[in-house]
């Protein structure tokens, strides 16, 4: 393997919890009551798809315009939720795989939906770890399709097949694997399905599993 390419909400910092939040509060504005489990479904794809995901949820119909009203607002919320991120939030086994990449010569890369990408890898203090950062503002199409990782693995220059990709959501690895890469998923439960492999953390993936795999 040749690279690593890293989701961001989940893997690197848990803001998934400032999405459910901030989605959480439209839904209600919207005569909806949003689910843990429901929210798992939102995980790794666009604003648009997870605002029409809920509106489908409830039965909700509403116009284009209003549509870009919600969108907005829940970005709105969800930067506010995330103002005070800092370099404490990084989830355990980060800085320890980060640092491994470097030691080995291995490039990584980012992989995210998320349009604030850049702003929370500075608020954290990895940004520059990072030799390519894809998020939502640079990619048409969202998990699963494979278009965020497909561009990672170009502009790292590495083939697709010798990339490890760490991922948190179900449509994350499917787009990983679509793009014939190795998918890592990292979940509390300890599976993610269809995921090659399966930790619970970064914390949990021994460094013998990269000398393997490498």
């Amino acid at each position: 393997m040749k690279a690593f390419i890293f989701d961001l909400d989940g893997v690197i910092v848990d803001t998934a919890k400032y999405h459910f939040k901030s989605w959480k509060i439209i839904g209600k504005k919207l005569g909806f009551e949003l689910t843990k489990t429901q929210n798992e479904f939102l995980k790794g794809i666009s604003r648009e798809e997870s605002l029409d995901k809920i509106l489908n949820w409830g039965g909700i119909s509403i116009d284009r315009m209003d549509k870009k009203k919600y969108m907005k607002e829940k970005n709105l919320i969800y930067k506010e939720l995330i103002n005070n991120v800092d370099k404490m939030d990084i989830l355990p086994g980060v800085n320890k795989l980060i640092d491994f990449a470097a030691i080995k010569g291995i490039p990584i890369a980012l992989g995210s939906a998320s349009k604030n990408a850049h702003g929370i890898l500075k608020k954290l203090g990895i940004q520059n770890k990072f030799k390519v950062i894809i998020d939502g503002n640079s990619t048409s199409k969202t998990k699963p399709h494979p278009e965020v990782f497909l561009k990672g693995a170009q502009m790292l220059g590495v083939n697709p097949k010798e990339v490890i990709v760490f991922e948190d959501s179900v449509a994350g690895v499917k787009a990983a694997n679509t793009a014939k890469m190795v998918s890592v998923g990292i979940c509390a439960s300890g599976k993610i399905e269809n995921a090659r492999f399966n930790f619970k953390s970064l914390d949990d993936i021994p460094l013998e599993f990269f000398e393997n795999v490498i």
